[in-house]
């Protein structure tokens, strides 16, 4: 079977990315080696392990990180950077999924989510470019139509004030493309450099008192009343374990690998694009299409535009990753033919039935959290807190977020990556199609 962990990766090393390229990387931390005891025993080092890891230390408890790689080197350093508001599902739908007392308390926990990134930025002094602002655009009236109506949606039932609906014209005076209809812009909504949050927060959760094994891969998880976790170095006895791999977790837990699917996604970076800038947008912000493959971008702090588009459903990333994004990239902006891809790279992570999150109690003293579906920057960073509060014997918001009714890929491990691809395979037709 091939190894998500070295399938497009040099072990041990950050990809290549325009993220790895504009941050002073750490020097690796040393690996795990022989037993050693922790109140908490992390598996991952993404926004989830490293937020479970800080807010645990600050309580005061032991707590080791056990990564297979790098702090910060899956979908938490590779990703498009857009912290959204609320879940990865509309509040409507939502309602009707699982009632208006559920849904509102997952908007309260999607607020806070936003609200505990931008508290950690500024508490420990992270340098990532957080930036207000992210422009939701549609291909047609009737998609137009419909983020308005959510949006006015939100302010009526919900109080939330921090979007602003846009008309053709007022659409198009933000990203002057010629596919957009308009939209809608949420200020309550933010940006940032995903890789410098990231190691932001590992720096914070070893200032904290966590400690952080890199390139220690967990190959078993011994469940039990003593749980312990096993590398290939060592073992770590912990009172409680926390597994955040997501879409890297393999086949550590069998109950989450049916509920939680990796898949690949990519993005590009430009050559700078200087006074062009406002070809792309005419506001600092980030925008994420109507698609159902998603097209997301926003500019650099460098004047780049990022452009995040395309996904792959097996193991391994396509040979020619700018050749694969500039396609949906020129659609957008046929006015960019001519300019230069200088960077391209591809991320794995993790996606559920629902789009929505999966926190559970997998085995007594275990937890987990995965599968934000393409909306896990403040969500991971969240969920990160919970499962820390829920060790602490504080569980409302872990159990709130655990409520939330998840059900199995059709056909198990075994057959969901072929069902899954069939299904993408669809919905991208339509996008083509403009169904």
């Amino acid at each position: 079977m091939t190894d998500l962990l070295t399938a497009n990766d040099r072990p041990g090393a950050y990809p290549a990315s325009w993220y790895a390229a504009t941050v002073d990387l750490p020097q690796p931390r040393p690996a795990l080696s022989g037993e050693i005891r922790a109140d908490v025993c992390v598996v991952g080092a993404g926004y989830t392990g490293l937020s479970a890891a800080l807010h645990l230390a600050q309580r005061g408890l032991r707590v080791v990180v056990l990564e297979a790689s790098r702090a910060g080197f899956g979908a938490s350093g590779r990703n498009g950077g857009q912290l959204g508001s609320g879940q990865r599902v509309g509040q409507r739908e939502l309602e009707r999924l699982i009632g208006r007392p559920g849904a509102r308390r997952l908007w309260e926990l999607g607020e806070e989510a936003k609200g505990l990134v931008r508290h950690l930025v500024a508490a420990h002094g992270i340098d990532c470019h957080l930036r207000p602002g992210i422009a939701h655009l549609g291909h047609s009236d009737a998609e137009r139509a419909e983020i308005h109506e959510e949006a006015t949606y939100l302010a009526a039932e919900y109080g939330y004030d921090r979007i602003e609906t846009l008309d053709a014209e007022a659409g198009h005076a933000l990203c002057p493309s010629p596919v957009y209809r308009g939209g809608a812009l949420d200020m309550g909504a933010a940006h940032l450099h995903p890789l410098a949050f990231a190691l932001g927060l590992a720096r914070a959760a070893e200032a904290a008192g966590a400690r952080i094994c890199e390139n220690s891969r967990v190959v078993e998880v011994m469940e039990g009343p003593e749980p312990a976790v096993r590398t290939a170095q060592g073992l770590v006895r912990a009172d409680h374990v926390i597994l955040a791999g997501n879409g890297y977790l393999g086949g550590l837990n069998r109950q989450i690998a049916a509920r939680v699917m990796p898949i690949n996604n990519f993005v590009v970076a430009t050559e700078p694009l200087g006074d062009r800038a406002a070809e792309v947008l005419t506001r600092d912000v980030g925008v994420a299409d109507t698609k159902f493959v998603v097209n997301y971008f926003r500019l650099s702090h460098d004047g780049r535009l990022l452009f995040g588009g395309g996904e792959s459903y097996g193991y391994r990333f396509p040979a020619d990753i700018a050749a694969l994004v500039r396609r949906p990239m020129l659609k957008v902006f046929p006015q960019l033919s001519d300019v230069r891809i200088e960077h391209a790279w591809g991320g794995t992570l993790a996606i559920t039935m629902r789009r929505l999150p999966y926190l559970a109690r997998v085995a007594p003293r275990v937890l987990s959290a995965s599968g934000y579906s393409g909306h896990g920057l403040g969500l991971a960073t969240l969920s990160g807190r919970l499962m820390a509060d829920a060790v602490a014997g504080e569980a409302e918001g872990f159990d709130a977020m655990a409520a939330i009714p998840t059900v199995p890929f059709p056909g198990g491990t075994a057959l969901r990556s072929p069902l899954l691809v069939l299904a993408m395979s669809w919905y991208a037709l339509r996008d083509r199609l403009g169904v």
